[in-house]
This record gives structure tokens, C-alpha cells and sequence, in this order.
């Protein structure tokens, strides 16, 4: 949640024991919930999340203003570096770290209006 929060530079809009919210925009929520909370929910037919640890199971694909901000932003505060900010073929301007779980972080390069 720390790592999130700072990296975003938002306050989670729903912090409880087990689950973590954080609102990115009026259509999009960021979930968190630790392994064994979502182990929960799952059937027995699915592998317990703590067998995957540091093994991307997700891909967070994130629009921003300035991609090399939070590029060392999310290396300052932890996060791996995977791959660094560069034109992709696809033509996004993308960098991507990978985050305490495992989990990958793509800043992709978009102007808002």
C-alpha cells in the first residue's frame, strides 16, 4: 500500500484489514489485497498466490504525463527495473519496472486534455 500510495501520490480511498483502494479516476480503481486474503476467493483448483511470488501474474498499464518520472520515481521507492523508458514499436512511449510482488508497472507516455 506504501509503495503504491507514494508512487501514485495518492491516499488509498478504502484501507482495511485485507483490502486496499486506490481511486485512479472517476472509472478506474487500483485493488489490493494480500495472497492469502484472495487465496480466499479462489476455488481449491487454483494455485495459492504465494506459489507465484515474483512472477508477473499482471500487467499494470499506466498513462502518464511524464514516463521517466515515474520510471525513477518507482525505482526510488523499490520498485526493480525491467525495462527502461523507450519508444516501443507499437509507437507508446514506455518504460516498465516490476513492483514488490512480481507484478509489472508499464508508464506509458500520454497527453490528457
Amino acid at each position: 500500500m506504501e509503495f503504491y500510495s507514494k508512487l501514485l501520490d495518492k491516499e488509498p480511498v478504502l484501507f482495511v484489514k485485507g483490502m486496499t483502494e486506490f481511486l485512479l479516476n472517476d472509472k478506474t480503481k487500483l485493488g489490493l489485497m494480500p495472497n492469502k486474503g484472495i487465496a480466499k476467493l479462489f476455488p481449491k483448483e487454483i494455485k495459492h498466490p504465494d506459489l507465484g511470488t515474483m512472477i508477473p501474474r499482471c500487467e499494470f498499464y499506466l498513462n502518464v504525463l511524464d514516463v521517466d518520472f515515474y520510471y525513477q520515481k518507482a525505482i526510488e521507492l523499490g520498485a526493480k527495473a525491467i525495462n527502461s523508458p523507450k519508444e516501443r514499436d507499437w509507437g507508446d512511449y514506455v518504460g516498465y519496472v516490476m513492483d514488490f510482488d512480481g507484478h509489472i508497472i508499464a508508464f506509458n507516455q500520454k497527453e490528457f486534455t
